[in-house]
């Protein structure tokens, strides 16, 4: 590939100074003149019905400015299916429904508040799993939908069904099968940074919402929307998105907290800010969905996958978010990862009493890759096949279509599982199985996963589209205006790199206009790893229109043609002299000489950038994704028999990333992901009973730290992509996905047992060794 000035280099964060000096302004630090403190009382009942709320005690307490109900304010929908509103009307269907809120002269006085308020409920009986939701004497948590049809079940109105070929004909011609029922639980974002927003309204009824948020435009939209309920028709909405500390698809979604803080703020024409505490972060947000999968995969006598059959029940909890639509994501791992023709997927999601689940990295993916990747290496148990050897046969290749009509453009997902292999050492693992002593209480065993994801934008909505503008004035100094939200990914940095690269200026000349819907153009939003590929297309697309500008101006003053002009870092030269030749102008020169010849001269350029990809139709078919992203993991565990405690020693993940734009960021990456990954598969989960979270707080909820971090080797294969910018594909979720089936692989190859739950906690697999044990017997 070819070197480049700033793409395919390591280069810092450009945020990274102002985060470590404490100059970075999150919402925490956020204050507005005059602002109020708003909080939240949440419901005492999983299901019940909302007799009376008496505020009158807490309407009396000095400092309280305004105490609101669902009955102060007309009704409001929020949500995916819009079944949701921000304060509870005549029922709760969750401990985390918002009843009431306060807003006070200081958090301690609204916190005192909430206490004096009195709710008098008449419980009903509660659904916490989702088989019980199916039972046919349920209790319905939802008696009509948004548009006020009768509903006749807990099921979600959504289908999620995708068939390819002839599934019964291929069981049929299978040589070997293989089936397993998978669990996955919930997994709670931890993002460091708590949740808040504040809500201030100017003279005219303006709402500003300092924010943070991942998609600024359309929460633009829903809150102009909730505005209109309000009687506010005419108003106009502003976001301005403060530093995001961690999202991970927390704030892929408008929460009912942002329109309580509106709510706040309309009642008392005082800014209004709500911040949640760590407690809060787990109680009233919502994590990701757990899924009961089961699976069945075949393949013929040489190991060729036949068919693959997946069934998965998902609890939606009491409302539905993002988490309703995992399946459109869930789906690419289960008909495209590897070669298979003939394939049934269906999902069926339903409404329990449970905390409601939203987007978070991977989306879906994790689940289905689990489920997918430890029935495959179960069948290549069955067929005697090793399963590198295994994977590498079914491997997906490149300018190929997928029965879910993906086109693969670039994919090292072969070359990623040989480097893989190559960092553990695998060949020689395999070699010296047989010899690992019989007594031995601690016991080593490798294991590997695949990977697809999207990685070239995800036309999840009508447009994947990102608008941008480009402004360059008289001293050379270039200002970007860009919808893209930076959460903590290093977008910011790497379309830095692709803008002064593309535009030939210097890259500490560049300056990105962000975070400000009244300054910046639109972009969906900031989700499905799509940043770094739709802004930097945006990008060099804008630089091609200013670069021209630039040059029919020097080109106009040095009398030649602009063909014959280049651009490079700043300077501006003739084709036979080199960027270093006699005549060679800074850009700043010519820039100024322009100004005054011309009399003032508006360097200025737009675009909007909207990918050539498509959305899903009713068949769960079509090329969601430009570009997809491939990788592969494979990890060293020792088993402790006693104990049941499983140490990763060695972590490789290798990742087709098309072209590294900044390694340095996508390193970072790769290690975050993974130690997401590594949570996920052997520690964290989310513990309700009766739809109660039992651990809210980071000592009772088992996130890896520094110390638990295992050596993690990244692994960049690159390949081009040739929609990418400079041939790259997004990386922002991949890290995450392989993790657990790589480690529950790993631990049936040491010792011998099929970890089909997560997380693989010390008390699970030490109770399935014992499960052996006594089966061995």
């Amino acid at each position: 590939m070819t070197e480049l000035n700033y793409v395919g280099h390591e280069m810092p964060r450009t945020d990274a100074r102002d985060k470590v000096t404490g100059r970075a302004v999150y919402i925490n630090d956020q204050v507005r003149p005059g602002m109020l403190h708003g909080a939240i009382l949440y419901a005492k009942h999983p299901h019940a019905r909302i007799k009376n709320i008496d505020c009158s005690r807490a309407g009396k307490l000095p400092g309280v400015k305004a105490v609101i109900t669902a009955r102060d304010f007309p009704p409001i929908n929020i949500g995916f299916l819009k079944d949701n509103s921000p304060l509870k009307k005549d029922k709760v269907r969750s401990l985390r429904d918002e009843v009431a809120a306060v807003a006070a002269t200081d958090p301690e006085t609204a916190a005192r508040a909430l206490e004096l308020i009195e709710v008098e409920y008449e419980p009903l009986p509660g659904i916490f799993s989702p088989e019980d939701a199916l039972a046919q004497n349920a209790p319905l948590l939802h008696e009509t939908d948004a548009k006020g049809r009768p509903l006749e079940s807990n099921k979600l109105r959504l289908k999620w069904r995708f068939e390819s070929g002839d599934l019964e004909k291929a069981k049929s011609l299978s040589s070997h099968h293989a089936s397993g029922e998978y669990n996955a639980t919930w997994q709670s974002h931890c993002c460091l940074g708590l949740s808040g927003v504040i809500a201030e309204f100017d003279q005219q009824k303006n709402l500003t919402m300092h924010s943070i948020t991942q998609i600024p435009y359309l929460a633009q939209a829903d809150y102009a929307n909730a505005l209109k309920d309000l009687g506010l028709h005419n108003s106009r909405v502003r976001i301005k998105c403060q530093t995001i500390g961690g999202a991970f698809g927390s704030k892929l979604d408008t929460h009912c907290y942002e329109f309580i803080a509106i709510l706040l703020a309309f009642s008392t024409g005082k800014p209004v800010k709500i911040l949640f505490s760590r407690e809060e972060e787990f109680q009233a947000l919502a994590p990701r969905q757990p899924a009961i999968m089961k699976i069945s995969q075949g393949c013929d006598e040489n190991g060729r996958l036949t068919y693959r059959e997946v069934k998965m029940l998902l609890d939606n909890g009491a409302y539905t978010s993002w988490g309703a639509t995992t399946p459109s994501v869930m789906i690419s791992p289960i008909s495209s990862l590897y070669q298979v023709e003939n394939i049934s997927f269906t999902a069926e999601c339903v409404y329990t009493n449970n905390i409601y689940c939203q987007a978070f990295r991977g989306y879906g993916n994790p689940q289905a890759t689990f489920c997918v990747e430890s029935n495959l290496d179960q069948l290549a148990h069955e067929i005697g096949m090793d399963p590198l050897e295994f994977r590498l046969l079914n491997a997906n290749r490149p300018d190929t279509t997928t029965p879910a009509q993906y086109r693969i453009t670039s994919c090292g997902l072969s070359e990623c599982l040989k480097k893989v292999a190559q960092g553990l050492g695998w060949e020689e693992h395999q070699k010296q199985k047989a010899s690992n002593p019989a007594d031995s209480k601690k016991l080593k065993g490798m294991g590997l996963a695949s990977m697809i994801h999207v990685g070239g934008g995800a036309r999840v909505y009508r447009s994947d589209g990102h608008g941008m503008m480009m402004k360059l004035d008289d001293f050379g100094k270039l200002s970007v205006f860009t919808g893209a939200v930076e959460i903590g990914q290093g977008n910011e940095t790497v379309l830095r790199q692709i803008t002064a690269e593309a535009l030939g200026v210097k890259m500490e000349d560049v300056v990105l206009v962000t975070h400000d819907t009244d300054l910046c153009p639109w972009d969906v939003g900031t989700h499905a790893s799509r940043q770094a590929f739709i802004s930097g297309n945006a990008a060099i697309k804008c630089a091609s229109k200013l670069k021209r500008k630039i040059l029919g101006l020097a080109a106009d003053l040095i009398e030649c043609r602009p063909e014959e002009l280049r651009l490079q870092k700043s300077m501006i030269y003739h084709v036979s002299t080199g960027p270093l030749g006699q005549g060679a102008m800074p850009l700043a020169k010519i820039l100024k000489k322009a100004h005054f010849k011309s009399q003032g001269q508006m360097l200025m350029a737009e675009t909007f950038y909207d990918p050539p990809n498509e959305m899903l139709d009713r068949e769960m078919k079509g090329n969601i994704s430009c570009a997809w992203a491939f990788g592969a993991h494979g990890v060293l565990v020792e088993v402790d028999t006693e104990t049941g405690q499983v140490e990763v020693l060695n972590y490789q993940a290798a990742h087709d990333v098309g072209r590294a734009l900044n390694p340095l960021t996508l390193a970072g990456q790769v290690y975050g992901g993974s130690m997401q990954g590594l949570g996920y598969a052997l520690s964290e989960e989310l513990i309700l009973k009766n739809g109660r979270v039992l651990n809210d707080r980071f000592s009772d909820y088992m996130l890896p730290t520094a110390k638990d971090l295992p050596p993690i080797t990244p692994i960049i294969v690159e390949t081009f992509d040739p929609q990418g910018p400079f041939g790259a594909k997004g990386v922002g979720e991949p890290g995450c996905v392989p993790s657990a089936p790589a480690i529950a692989n790993a631990v049936f190859d040491a010792v011998g047992i099929r970890m089909s739950r997560l997380p693989m906690t010390p008390e699970r697999v030490l109770k399935a060794l014992r499960q052996k044990n006594k089966e061995d017997k």
